[in-house]
Parts: structure tokens; sequence; C-alpha cells
């Protein structure tokens, strides 16, 4: 019974020592946060879309002089997907915030349809026409980041700020235009990932616009007569994205 009980205690003892050699993990890089400035760069992927407030019927001038009522709707029809590059500076302002400026560059496009309800083909379904609205935005988000305590190599945490950005791409061809400025309201979930040489943070955020975005005098400019009542179909429009970054520290 002796050797039994002194093999259970052994035994007992090997399990908790082992137990407390693995909760006792070697922190990467344990100092990395108390720095009060740091740098990094970032790469990622991001999705867009965009809302359109539709005006519903109006009243076109044709080819012939003779006016008509159409009801042309637009919207955009699937996610497009994006490559986004940047940099990033991080500013310590307590040991859970901080705030970060993270300039990035979007590259990516939005497919829009419009639908003409009053042309119809030989079927009877509403005749089509797309547009693939290229966008390069130059994004300037200044967001605070509420981070939660450390937990060896792992620490999440979240984010919320604004980000001003400037649209680069604009034809004078494209049915709908958008403003070369806008500013977008971003929320988002990350984690800290310390690794043995630098830290990995994969982030996940969505980007709303916080202003009409349409610039309505566009279709004014075109030259095409009959892109017009398309251009005229829309009277609001609001973008959005998903950005998904891996920042490196």
């Amino acid at each position: 019974m002796k050797k039994i009980a002194t093999c259970i205690i052994l035994i007992a003892f090997l399990a908790l020592s082992t137990a407390k050699a693995q909760n006792q993990q070697v922190e990467n890089k344990p100092y990395i946060d108390l720095r009060p400035l740091h740098f990094g760069i970032h790469v990622g992927f991001h999705a867009q879309d965009i809302n359109f407030v539709n005006v519903g019927p109006q009243t076109v001038t044709l080819p012939d002089g003779t006016t008509a009522t159409q009801t042309i709707l637009c919207d955009a029809d699937k996610w497009n997907p994006g490559l986004s590059v940047g940099v990033l500076a991080d500013l310590r302002l307590t040991d859970y915030l901080s705030l970060r400026f993270a300039p990035t560059m979007h590259f990516g496009a939005k497919h829009l349809v419009f639908r003409n309800l009053s042309a119809t083909d030989q079927d009877g379904n509403a005749t089509e026409t797309t547009q693939d609205l290229k966008n390069t935005y130059i994004a300037l988000p200044i967001d605070l980041k509420f981070s939660a305590k450390r937990y060896g190599n792992y620490r999440p945490y979240m984010l919320a700020g604004i980000s001003p950005m400037i649209n680069l791409t604009a034809k004078s061809e494209d049915i709908i235009q958008l403003k070369r400025y806008d500013t977008f309201v971003e929320i988002g979930l990350g984690c800290d990932l310390y690794l043995p040489f630098f830290k990995l943070i994969p982030e996940l955020k969505f980007c709303y616009s916080l202003s009409d975005c349409l610039r309505r005098e566009h279709a004014g400019e075109l030259k095409d007569e009959n892109l017009k009542a398309y251009a005229n179909s829309v009277s609001e429009a609001r973008s959005k994205m998903f950005v998904l970054t891996f920042y490196f520290e």
C-alpha cells in the first residue's frame, strides 16, 4: 500500500509540475508595449460595396426631342475584393489604450448594375448596363485601440476611429462618379501575437462612409446623352468596406 500511495503521489506531483510548466510560457518581446511610440508596416485585403438611394421614375428627353418616363435602378451586385498596403505609427497613452495612425492605400473597385425597368428585352426582363467603378483610395485613419491584459503571447483588442479618404481614380466616361474626398467611421477587432522576433497583428474592421459620396454634377458633364438618365437615377451613395489587415511591428 505504501508503494502504491507513493506512486500516486509521484504521478500527481509530475502532473502538477507539467501543468505549471505549460502555464509558465516564455513571453516573447515582453517590453515591446512599454515603448511610448513604435512603428510598423501592414498588408491586407478588403472588400468594397456601396449603397445607393434610387430616385425612381424620372422624366428624360429622348433623342427626337420628346419626353418619356423611365425607371432605372442602380445597385452594386457584389462585394469586390482588393488589396491594401500601408505603414503604422502607434502612440502609447496608457497600459490599455493607444492612439494609432495608419496611412493606407486601398486598390479595388465596385461593380455597378443599372436595370432599366422601362426598357425590356424579348423575354420581358429589364435591360442591364454595368460599370466597373475603379477606386484607389489613400486612407488616413486615426483610431483608438483598447487592449485587454496580455495573456502569454496573446493580447486581444478593439478599435474605433475615423478615416478620411482621398479617391485618386475618377474617369470622365464613368456613368457614376464619386467625390474626391470622403470620411469613414471604422470599428474593428484584432489580436496582438507576440512572436520571437516581431509582433504580428491580424485585424478585421468595418468602414462606413459618414457622408454622401456621390458627385451629382457629373451627370451634366457626360457627353453621351443616353447615359445621363442612368447617372441621374441615384440621389445618394455611401461606400462601405471590410478590411482584413496583418500588421508587423
